[in-house]
């Protein structure tokens, strides 16, 4: 285990939100900085905020996750914000579901090294999985327009679970744009939310996509399908 607390070059958020595991949240970032360049997850010019940039801005999400519960990460990537979640919240399982096998490799090597039994790496695209992984809480970060991305995360929901999608300063903007598609794809409240404005230099944007009670479904698309497999 490595010992870390006194460290300049961590920031006071990190002990914060990481406790007793800020050692491998610290084993995490220097995975991203050298693995995680190498391997070109991360560009080299985010080393020097990839706690504050990258890290602690996903690990706030955590205040949105009930207890004990199992979290879908879509479109992991670098494991954000996946692993920061399952990080600073021993309680959760993660899934990390992660199309490229690149990336799938590199998130394979840093769950063994960081010892995360709770967490399991799955590669696959989203749609591929709806109707065999199903989670109250489906996470994603830079994957996609909100609308696009709820028609790939939403049936992936239990009845009345949340998407939450980590974006950017123009999330209202976004969410306005795609309101009609989110809807279509089964959303059935959308709301912004702002995390971390007390611990972290420039607070995280959240959208929080519900559905209802009836879990989303890519049935509709089904019939179509087959009727052209007749022709």
């Amino acid at each position: 285990m490595f010992h870390v607390k006194h460290d300049p070059t961590v920031p006071a958020a990190a002990e914060q939100l990481f406790g007793d595991r800020l050692d491998l949240a610290v084993r995490y970032v220097e995975h991203l900085a050298s693995t995680g360049v190498e391997w070109g997850l991360i560009g080299p010019r985010e080393i020097p905020r990839l706690w504050e940039r990258h890290v602690l801005n996903c690990a706030v999400v955590a205040e949105l996750v009930p207890q004990d519960v199992l979290v879908l990460d879509v479109g992991s990537g670098a494991g954000l914000p996946g692993l920061p979640l399952a990080l600073c919240r021993p309680d959760l399982r993660v899934v990390l579901v992660e199309p490229l096998l690149r990336r799938v490799e590199w998130l394979d090597l840093v769950v063994d090294d960081l010892g995360l039994d709770a967490v399991q790496v799955r590669r696959a695209r989203a749609e591929e999985v709806v109707g065999e992984l199903t989670a109250p809480v489906v996470t994603a970060r830079a994957v996609a327009p909100l609308d696009r991305l709820a028609r790939w995360g939403l049936p992936l929901l239990e009845p009345g679970g949340a998407l939450l999608a980590v974006k950017g300063r123009t999330a209202e903007q976004e969410v306005t744009a795609t309101a009609a598609g989110v809807r279509r794809a089964g959303g059935v409240s959308t709301e912004v939310l702002t995390l971390g404005s007390q611990l972290l230099d420039e607070a995280t944007t959240v959208v929080r996509v519900r559905v209802g009670a009836a879990r989303p479904s890519v049935a509709t698309s089904r019939p179509r399908a087959r009727r052209a497999a007749r022709r």
